[in-house]
């Protein structure tokens, strides 16, 4: 029996523009596909994360739940922020849900999402949902803790790093990212990476950042790089803020920023570090660039 054609969002999110932000594919299953597909319909995406959503029927929760996997064109990932912000955007915007909360069942256990009211809404936004309803997307997210990182290969780093000089060189301990400070948000932005010397540093990837200065609308820039996963520059890690928080709030001695995601596409993303119960909220926009159907 063939199967049945399974529609499909992308999505591009952190951002009230098109063809900014990072982009997703959301695709809604109505029954699980193998690892296989998964993965070769994320490749033939080729974009930083395809997502896979399917309804959770027999959950004991009040609120909707979908289990959700997450793939980058090689390798499916534990943790993305984006992906997750796209698909709540998806099921918000969609009419799928009747809920203004979303739980997601994930590798990093069950994460929400709350739609919460925009004030300002563009005109994007406005004639993506009826010119009414505008809102952003508020992710809880667990902290990503930072640990020291004492190696040899710190030369090797900023070489990949263009000769960038390093202020800090830290490590994460989930994803096992090297975690790189740089002297100010302009140089974030300006870096120039050598992706094939990337390969060669240990970890899984490289989040740079930087702090902004006094008279910026932002507290800190950052970009990161993750050639090994198939992604020489993921336009806006959401996840990687859940880390980047937990080093800024020392730094700066506060728990709210707002983030620029500093990658050509660029992006914004509102944090909140929940130092209590030691979570991240991550806050913001998505909008909905194509849409369709997998005929395979």
């Amino acid at each position: 029996m063939a199967k049945a054609p399974v529609k499909y969002y992308v999505v591009d999110a952190f951002t009230d523009s098109a063809f900014k932000g990072n982009p997703a594919a959301v695709c809604l299953l109505e029954e699980e596909r193998d690892e296989k597909w998964l993965q070769a319909v994320a490749a033939e995406f080729n974009i930083s994360e395809t997502c896979y959503l399917t309804r959770i029927t027999d959950s004991a929760s009040p609120y909707p739940r979908f289990r959700l996997r997450w793939f980058t064109p090689v390798a499916e990932v534990n943790l993305c922020g984006h992906a997750t912000l796209a698909s709540a955007n998806t099921l918000f915007s969609t009419g799928l849900v009747n809920s203004n909360i979303i739980e997601f069942d994930t590798l990093s256990g069950i994460l929400t999402a709350k739609k919460v009211s925009d004030s300002n809404p563009t005109d994007v936004s406005k004639i993506q949902n009826g010119g009414h309803d505008c809102f952003l997307i508020e992710l809880n997210f667990p902290a990503v803790p930072i640990t020291e990182f004492n190696s040899t290969e710190v030369s090797a780093i900023s070489k990949a790093l263009n000769g960038a000089q390093l202020i800090d060189v830290k490590r994460t301990t989930t994803a096992d990212d090297l975690f790189v400070v740089l002297p100010s948000a302009k140089s974030v932005i300006e870096l120039e990476p050598q992706f094939d010397a990337i390969l060669n540093c240990p970890g899984r990837g490289i989040i740079v950042s930087g702090v902004s200065p006094p008279d910026s609308e932002f507290d800190f820039s950052s970009r990161f790089f993750c050639p090994k996963y198939g992604i020489n520059e993921d336009p806006v890690c959401g996840s990687a803020h859940c880390a980047l928080v937990k080093y800024w709030s020392q730094k700066l001695g506060k728990c709210d920023f707002v983030a620029h995601a500093a990658s050509p596409r660029g992006g914004i993303v509102k944090v909140h570090l929940d130092e209590q119960n030691d979570r991240v909220f991550l806050r913001g926009k998505a909008v909905t660039v194509m849409e369709g159907c997998l005929l395979v």
